[in-house]
């Protein structure tokens, strides 16, 4: 509804002393006023099939002064003309009056330019726009935002909860895999290094916001990047039930899988330079995406051969049997 009060309407405020002598409250003025207005609802009547609204309703007024001089039979017996009980004046207000979960509501639409994202835009209102209302508002007001941006809010948070729900899933499914917690541990511990990873990518690109598809690349490059961590303490596990002790066990799995580490994430950043780095017209789209999977490829890769073998030396005990790794074959000796 428009702002402006530029519709004629009828302000009735109550004489409380007068309600008093005459024996009514506000409340059976105010169902007095809807009689004589658009009708009353006093109940129903049901005639064996059917059931009726029963609606109060007086006869019709045409001016103020008609209105003001109706008479009402009051609950001490007297009879009354409305002015007595109410004051009416002659006003404006608003053409409609909108509620939203009861509460009045007051609607200004807000279209961004397209150079903005949606994001932006909504931290910009967040933070410029809401403290400005509330001063103007009355004490107890409320500034909401919906439509589009509560769209994206709600999208954002079922994203996040999934994205947290990914990560038990993985920890739960390395361990089974492991039969090991502390090496799955291991191998999650890569993920938040991912994580510091697109979100620094994603701080190199110009104008680039948190939106929808890059929060979905968040999710997928948590499926990649358990991977390297996975070959390295399995690889490091089977050398040690092989009788190696712990130092020569990690030496040997980072030499051994160094190569198709390497090889994995070259190619999972090469397939996503593309999007990252080649204009035109609908990059802007994918472009948060790939700049998440490259930047946490690359510093996950980093953390997986730099980091994870000192992780594996330290929480890693030189007795490993092959009792441990119930996927290795036994052989006669």
């Amino acid at each position: 509804p428009s702002l402006e009060y530029g519709e004629p309407e009828l302000r009735l405020k109550p004489n409380d002393r007068a309600l008093a002598e005459a024996g009514w409250s506000r409340e059976q003025l105010s169902g007095i006023i809807r009689s004589l207005g658009n009708g009353n609802f006093v109940g129903e009547y049901f005639n064996g099939s059917k059931r009726f609204n029963v609606i109060l309703r007086s006869d019709a007024w045409l001016t103020p002064e008609e209105l003001q001089n109706v008479p009402l039979y009051t609950a001490s017996n007297e009879i009354l003309a409305l002015g007595d009980l109410a004051e009416i004046t002659r006003t404006a207000g608003p053409s409609q009056i909108r509620r939203l979960d009861r509460l009045r509501t007051l609607t200004l639409q807000v279209n961004l330019p397209d150079e903005i994202a949606l994001e932006a835009g909504l931290d910009k209102l967040k933070s410029e726009l809401t403290p400005m209302l509330t001063n103007m508002l009355p004490p107890g007001s409320m500034v909401n935002y919906r439509g589009t941006a509560e769209s994206l809010t709600i999208a954002l948070t079922s994203l996040t909860n999934s994205f947290l729900l990914a990560i038990i899933i993985l920890y739960l499914l390395i361990s089974a895999m492991f039969q090991s917690f502390k090496d799955s541990l291991l191998v999650i511990t890569t993920i938040p290094m991912a994580t510091v990873g697109g979100i620094a990518a994603i701080k190199l690109l110009e104008n680039q916001q948190m939106d929808l598809l890059t929060m979905i690349g968040f999710v997928i490059l948590l499926g990649l990047v358990v991977n390297n961590a996975i070959l390295l303490v399995d690889r490091a596990r089977k050398a040690q039930a092989d009788g190696m002790d712990r130092d020569e066990a990690v030496k040997n799995a980072v030499l051994l899988r160094i190569r198709p580490i390497l090889m994995s994430t070259l190619t999972s950043i090469f397939g996503m330079l593309p999007l990252l780095l080649v204009p035109g017209s609908g990059t802007e789209l994918y472009r948060g995406l790939a700049a998440v999977i490259v930047g946490g490829m690359f510093l996950s890769t980093l953390f997986t051969l730099i980091l994870l073998p000192s992780l594996l030396k330290l929480f890693t005990s030189d007795a490993v049997t092959v009792a441990d790794l119930p996927d290795l074959e036994l052989k006669n000796v």
